[in-house]
């Protein structure tokens, strides 16, 4: 491979309590680690600290797809084996392919009785139309011509497995595994970066002159799947959909003509925001698909800093976090990794509901 990187160079140690299992108490009160990418200096702050770190001009981007209910529980029909579901894409009204557990003993054909988070049946059911190579079952659901406005009341927030606690612990997930500005229902997955802000937050951040835009990427698998080939250069991303709002374009072509700095909030804006940089200089309102996998040595056309999450060892999103620390070359993994191990020894909170970085 002409990178000579493998997918094994970004495993790391991490100590099982270090991954969080609960939200921080207050959204901005999570620890921020500053990586300085042009000296390599590391310093330790706090969420809340980030206006001090921004400068007015600079402009903000954050992803405000809202996370569905996309957890679902039930039980085979005439059998009344527990099924656990994980939506991953709609593909018409009432049909979505979905992860499934325990997928080997759902073959084509299984009708699944859905309940309530509670255990409550439901008059709602699924059938499994046809499974893929990779296990996922597409699904048509019945008991209404439009499910997805039911799921609310039958699904809850899809926490990640790494999340080893029940889920019908704390209530306030529903809110807490979602932004605040949050809008446009879409993802499976929260886009992580954006769970520290607050509504004081951002109004400091206006105040002082920093400008905020959205976008919206709906998270779905290619986000988290795991990267199963030597090389990083060999996966690849399954197709995510965006929308560029025309207000947003304009925020960032004027930066870019000022040379102010653009700032994405998480890994899905970067992406979209690197997407379009490579079809066009100047930022269009634009919907479509990407499946753009950023990994060292890649360039970036369109994003000067980066606030994300500590992700998992070997995930496409850490490479495209070592890639952003080191544009070009390819020793930015050992400089993020190095980051990732003063974090370790920090006792710093790692993934979804963990702290976060800021990569300047």
């Amino acid at each position: 491979m002409s990178d000579g990187l493998k997918t094994a160079d970004f495993d790391y140690h991490l100590p099982t309590t270090r991954i969080a299992q609960q939200p921080a108490h207050r959204r901005d009160g999570s620890r921020l680690l500053v990586l300085n990418r042009s000296t390599g200096t590391l310093s330790h702050r706090k969420f809340r600290d980030l206006p001090t770190l921004l400068r007015p001009g600079d402009v903000l981007v954050m992803n405000n797809s809202r996370v569905l209910p996309a957890r679902l529980h039930g039980r085979k029909r005439n059998g009344g084996a527990a099924v656990e579901l994980l939506l991953l894409e709609e593909t018409k009204d009432r049909h979505w392919w979905a992860m499934i557990r325990p997928g080997r003993r759902l073959p084509p054909e299984t009708e699944i009785d859905l309940h309530t988070p509670q255990g409550r049946p439901t008059s709602f059911s699924a059938k499994i139309l046809e499974k893929n190579k990779e296990g996922h079952a597409l699904l048509q659901f019945h008991g209404t011509e439009n499910f997805t406005q039911h799921l609310g009341s039958i699904g809850e927030a899809p926490l990640p497995p790494y999340i080893r606690r029940p889920r019908s612990n704390n209530p306030a997930d529903a809110s807490r595994y979602q932004t605040i500005y949050a809008t446009t229902p879409g993802s499976v997955a929260a886009p992580t970066a954006g769970l520290h802000f607050t509504s004081s937050l951002l109004r400091q951040l206006r105040r002082r002159g920093i400008l905020t835009g959205t976008l919206t990427l709906h998270v779905g698998i290619g986000t988290f799947a795991p990267v199963k080939a030597d090389h990083p250069s060999g996966h690849h991303m399954h197709t995510e959909r965006f929308t560029l709002p025309a207000a947003t374009a304009a925020i960032i072509n004027q930066a870019r003509r000022d040379h102010r700095r653009i700032i994405a909030v998480g890994t899905t804006t970067l992406r979209v925001l690197e997407t379009l940089a490579r079809q066009s200089p100047v930022f269009t309102p634009a919907s479509g698909t990407t499946s753009l996998f950023l990994h060292p040595p890649a360039d970036f056309l369109a994003v000067d800093a980066l606030i994300t999450n500590f992700h998992l060892p070997c995930s496409t999103l850490l490479m495209l976090a070592a890639a952003f620390t080191a544009p070009g070359v390819t020793h930015g993994r050992e400089t993020l990794l190095d980051a990732y191990a003063q974090a370790v020894r920090k006792k710093y909170r790692f993934f979804s509901y963990g702290d976060a970085m800021f990569l300047t």
